[in-house]
């Protein structure tokens, strides 16, 4: 079987790994996904003679055996359906299950509990004309085959996972500069509320601006009122993204930021990019850094941006926030967000899990998009946004298909909010398609037709700001509002 790995730097090559065996298979999984997995069902599609390494689909494993059947035809459908659409329908699946032994279990009993769930996922992917070449058992620092028959390579009790950095897989992987970022709990944990005494002055936070938003929202005159909230939410996030960018501006804040005026001094300029936050390091050390955005975002805040995301026009206009020192700036204020969620608002982190996904999908960051749109299915499956980033993201499309969507829908918006009176400034929604409904997203290199293409290149993405936080003139050199408009 054969794992290529795409580099996204530099001129385009593929390099091609060859896997022999349950142990290299196993081995390869941590750099499939870009972290190691934890309490999952994951499905790796195989095509070509060779079983190239294609589409894949995780999914936490469910507590009830009742629900193993429903969740395995579910699972091995979106593979192939996937595959489909992308005319590369698998020829072959690899099946993962990965789970930690609970109290008093050992490898070998996760193993035989979850030999069930095994049998089932092979006979609906059976269903489907789709071989399953392997099904892997991955518990306890041990690996387990439901396939292999010979006792040799595959042992009842079990065979021990090679140590880190040393198989074939982690070699080109380090050559390549792929990094694994970790566990799946350990990234999961940045999004998910802390716990302690915290969360009862977040709570009642929450409870006062869901008494005050929502009436705001609900009763105000021709939607006068979810205008006012959207361009309050909207204007407060500008704010808290340039708060990012320059924490020590934060005591320049002034009256008037939460009603959408930019309330504190502008970031100096400086020599290169914002650096974006490196994968693979300590967990103290993202840890460290989490706490320093915590504490730069008040609960009072938080909650105002938490119920004012609930709106899909809003969510979708910060979507907007995806690229350069807006889209670092934005991944790390969503992270906050989805943190201050706490009981009984958890169903509201669908929006900001959903912005973490997509940004961080947008900057190049696939791992961590995926266990954020995870986690947003996890909180309201029936997210539309979620759902169809996820599947995206899965199959493998560009995101360029969609930040230019939302590039478009951005400029015609000022476009039009120049052209009218200031009196009757409204933010608008190209007539394309219903407010808050997502774009369409398309195959890496499919372009639109001439009548679709907007006539955008003149003007570069943005964001808060049409430069660095402060600077009111474009980018030098490159084309603007193309991929490389730097």
């Amino acid at each position: 079987m054969n794992a290529n790995h795409h580099e996204s730097n530099g001129p385009s090559r593929t390099q091609q790994i060859t896997l022999r065996g349950p142990a290299e298979l196993a081995d390869a999984l941590p750099f499939v996904l870009g972290f190691h997995p934890t309490d999952s069902v994951v499905l790796v599609a195989l095509h070509g003679e060779h079983g190239r390494f294609g589409g894949r689909v995780r999914l936490g494993i469910p507590r009830s055996p009742r629900e193993w059947a429903s969740t395995a035809d579910h699972l091995a459908e979106c593979l192939a359906e996937g595959g489909g659409r992308s005319g590369a329908r698998p020829d072959g699946i690899v099946v993962f299950l990965c789970q930690d032994p609970a109290p008093g279990e050992t490898g070998r009993t996760v193993m035989e509990r979850l030999r069930p769930f095994a049998q089932r996922l092979r006979t609906a992917c059976g269903t489907l004309d789709i071989p399953v070449y392997e099904a892997l058992c991955i518990t306890d620092g041990l690996y387990f085959s439901y396939c292999c028959p010979d006792q040799r390579c595959c042992p009842p009790d079990g065979t021990p996972l090679a140590l880190s950095g040393t198989s074939v897989m982690a070699a080109a992987a380090t050559y390549a500069g792929v990094q694994v970022r970790g566990t799946q709990r350990d990234m999961e944990a940045r999004l998910k509320p802390r716990g302690g005494p915290g969360d009862e002055e977040q709570r009642t936070a929450l409870d006062a601006a869901a008494a005050s938003i929502v009436p705001r929202v609900l009763e105000g005159a021709e939607a006068q009122g979810r205008q006012e909230v959207r361009e309050t939410t909207l204007g407060l996030a500008r704010e808290i993204l340039r708060r990012f960018a320059n924490p020590e501006s934060r005591g320049a804040d002034r009256p008037g930021a939460a009603s959408g005026q930019t309330a504190v001094a502008a970031p100096p300029r400086t020599a290169g990019p914002v650096p974006a936050v490196l994968p693979g390091r300590p967990v103290a050390s993202t840890a460290s850094e989490d706490a320093a955005d915590d504490a730069l975002i008040s609960t009072e805040e938080a909650a105002a941006l938490v119920l004012g995301l609930q709106d899909r026009v809003t969510r979708d206009r910060a979507a907007e926030w995806m690229e350069g020192w807006e889209g670092t700036a934005a991944l790390r204020l969503w992270r906050v967000l989805a943190r201050r969620c706490v009981t009984p608002y958890q169903e509201h982190a669908a929006a900001p899990l959903t912005l973490v996904g997509w940004t961080a999908w947008s900057t190049g960051d696939e791992p961590t998009a995926r266990v954020a749109l995870g986690l947003a299915l996890d909180a309201d499956p029936e997210y539309v946004f979620a759902r169809l980033l996820h599947q995206a993201c899965n199959e493998g499309l560009d995101p360029e298909s969609l930040r230019s969507c939302l590039r478009g829908e951005r400029d015609a918006r000022q476009a039009s909010d120049q052209e009218a009176p200031p009196s009757s400034r409204r933010i608008r929604m190209r007539a394309g398609r219903r407010p808050g409904t997502p774009p369409t997203l398309r195959k890496p290199g499919q372009r639109t037709g001439g009548s679709e293409r907007r006539k955008t290149a003149g003007v570069r993405p943005g964001g808060p700001e049409k430069g660095r936080p402060g600077s009111g003139s474009r980018r030098p050199g490159g084309p603007h509002g193309s991929r490389s408009g730097r």
